[in-house]
């Protein structure tokens, strides 16, 4: 075949969709338990968001968007986060007017031009969640929470959560110095881009995924050693509030996320060396994509590796019945009578099928049994004429007769649940 998806993209088959569904209800009930409510906004964005939200210097921005110009000739960007445009909606429809704090959750494609990995696709789907107007470390407790539940409830085990602080701007801009000096001896040694980040973003150069710039940065002064006290007992906070919780945790000091709006706390959620969620608190976006200063904390959690991490844990997926009944006919006004029954059934909540194909009758029992139906019926002349039909348990091979009317099938249907 000439025509293939795209690399780095990946169709969802019918085979797989139960256990997109499965993950997704559950996330949708534990953010509802929180009192999350759902926002989706745009596939697309004006560039402008990212690089003033994400930041000019990181990877995002500099390596894996996808931007072009539209027809109108705007600048043009793939959603490469979540957050931005979360805060752009917040921003634009005045959500910050209403009582605070303000609880959001999404799911969402990804777009990032980038080497696909395990469980990472060019194109890759995310659940997120954003917390709007709460600078309490309380804030960044339960957001954490939620993704711990989460991963608990679908069963997976071996979590590891690592927290860090990366303080606020000010913290940042003696600790950029510190940095300058250990990086100096070292400016020839770094990749051409970390060239560029040490002069506008040195911070930048320790999320730097080019091997040479990570054992440059693996004796680098930590910015949780240089944070000021706000920041330290914001973080002291956060940690109490995590042991009341009785939420384990690892102090990571290398953790710095690889986008510019995160301030203060950050962590990740690691399965086997791979990262499953991370995120952190944000305090200047909102204010930086033009809305009022106020704070706030999310994260982002990758279906696709959330899915990856419940298969190398051996987390089973239960697959649903497609159907609770196939009503098989043989004639003409068997099947006209079938998708009768078939139609008042549905109305009722039924998974019923029937015979499209103009199979022979053990063709369609056949079918029937391969699409692992829980009950079957036929429909004959006999049927017809005496108002009644044989209705048989697959799985017990019990057989009951029962009028051909949708309440009295029903029953016996829920009856042999």
């Amino acid at each position: 075949m000439d025509l293939q998806a795209p690399k780095g993209t990946k169709d969802m088959l019918p085979m797989e969709a139960y256990k997109w569904h499965y993950i997704e209800e559950h996330l949708k009930a534990i953010a509802h338990e929180y009192g999350f409510r759902e926002i989706r906004t745009p596939m697309f964005e004006s560039t402008e968001l990212f690089t003033r939200g994400v930041g000019e210097t990181t990877d995002v921005v500099q390596k894996e968007m996808y931007t072009f110009l539209d027809k109108g000739e705007r600048s043009i960007t793939l959603k490469a986060e979540g957050t931005a445009p979360a805060v752009r909606a917040f921003v634009e429809s005045s959500m910050y007017a209403d009582a605070q704090p303000t609880k959001l959750y999404y799911f969402t494609p990804v777009f990032r031009y980038e080497n696909v990995q395990k469980g990472r696709l060019r194109q890759h789907h995310q659940f997120g969640v954003e917390l709007f107007g709460s600078e309490e470390p309380s804030a960044d407790a339960e957001v954490i929470s939620i993704a711990m539940s989460a991963f608990e409830e679908l069963g997976i085990n071996g979590l590891t959560l690592k927290i860090n602080s990366i303080g606020h701007p000010e913290c940042r801009t003696d600790y950029n110095k510190r940095l300058k000096e250990f990086l100096t001896p070292h400016y020839e040694d770094l990749c051409p881009v970390c060239k560029e980040r040490f002069h506008k973003n040195p911070m930048r150069i320790l999320d730097c995924k080019e091997k040479s710039c990570q054992l440059i940065v693996k004796e680098a002064p930590l910015i949780l050693d240089h944070i000021c006290e706000d920041c330290n007992d914001h973080f002291t906070k956060l940690r109490k509030y995590l042991e009341a919780m009785e939420i384990p945790y690892e102090v990571d000091k290398g953790i710095v996320r690889g986008l510019d709006y995160y301030s203060k706390t950050v962590f990740e959620i690691v399965n086997k060396d791979i990262t499953v969620c991370g995120g952190g608190r944000y305090d200047y976006l909102i204010e930086e994509i033009g809305g009022p200063k106020m704070p706030a904390v999310g994260f982002g959690l990758g279906l696709e590796r959330l899915l990856m991490t419940m298969a190398d844990e051996g987390v089973e997926i239960p697959e649903p019945v497609r159907f609770d009944i196939f009503i098989a006919s043989m004639g003409e006004e068997a099947a006209l009578k079938a998708a009768s029954v078939a139609h008042q059934l549905r109305k009722k909540g039924l998974k019923v099928d029937i015979d499209h194909m103009g199979k022979k009758l053990k063709a369609q029992m056949k079918y029937a049994n391969k699409i692992g139906s829980r009950f079957t019926m036929i429909l004959g002349e006999d049927e017809l004429a005496n108002n009644t039909a044989s209705l048989k348990n697959m799985e017990s091979g019990e057989q009951v007769e029962v009028k051909l009317s949708a309440e009295e099938i029903m029953q016996m249907v829920k009856r042999g649940e």
